[in-house]
């Protein structure tokens, strides 16, 4: 599920009480989002929230926009002392993407991009993060079935 299309500086989060995409806050540096941005629905992460994911697209969609993307790394992250992991994923859809199996498939400064966006965005908010660095695609199973195995159990407590 898409929230922030690459390029923006508006930053929309999902209300699934409501149903509905909300401007959360504006970025308050020229930084923009360099992939679309949005999270993994029926998985809980480590920050309480969904699994956070990033999708190369070629042409940036829109917040809301439910799209099927294969992962293809995990960005290993820590905000303010907790893991806040991201995977980065290429859609699906796009054939010209079809054979991208790898982040080793990705050129290193546009992965370096990705972590120079966060360190500055949320370093300006006045979060500490460290970017413990990427990992290639074997990393993202058990990732993504941490993150599904806890919306589980959660959804067995209530």
């Amino acid at each position: 599920m898409v929230e922030i299309p690459a390029g923006s500086r508006n930053k929309y989060e999902y209300f699934s009480e409501a149903g509905v995409m909300a401007l959360d806050r504006v970025l308050h540096s020229s930084v923009r989002y360099p992939f679309d941005y949005g999270f993994i629905p029926n998985t809980l992460a480590e920050d309480g929230a969904p699994l956070d994911a990033m999708v190369i697209m070629e042409e940036p969609t829109f917040a809301g926009c439910l799209l099927k993307a294969r992962p293809i790394g995990v960005l290993d992250m820590h905000d303010s002392g907790a893991y806040d992991g991201k995977l980065l994923c290429v859609p699906v859809a796009d054939p010209r993407q079809r054979s991208i199996t790898s982040i080793r498939q990705i050129a290193p400064n546009q992965l370096e991009d990705v972590s120079e966006f966060f360190r500055t965005y949320k370093s300006l908010e006045g979060r500490v993060i460290v970017i413990d660095g990427w990992r290639d695609f074997d990393a993202v199973d058990d990732l993504l079935n941490n993150c599904i195995s806890a919306m589980k159990s959660k959804l067995e407590d209530v």
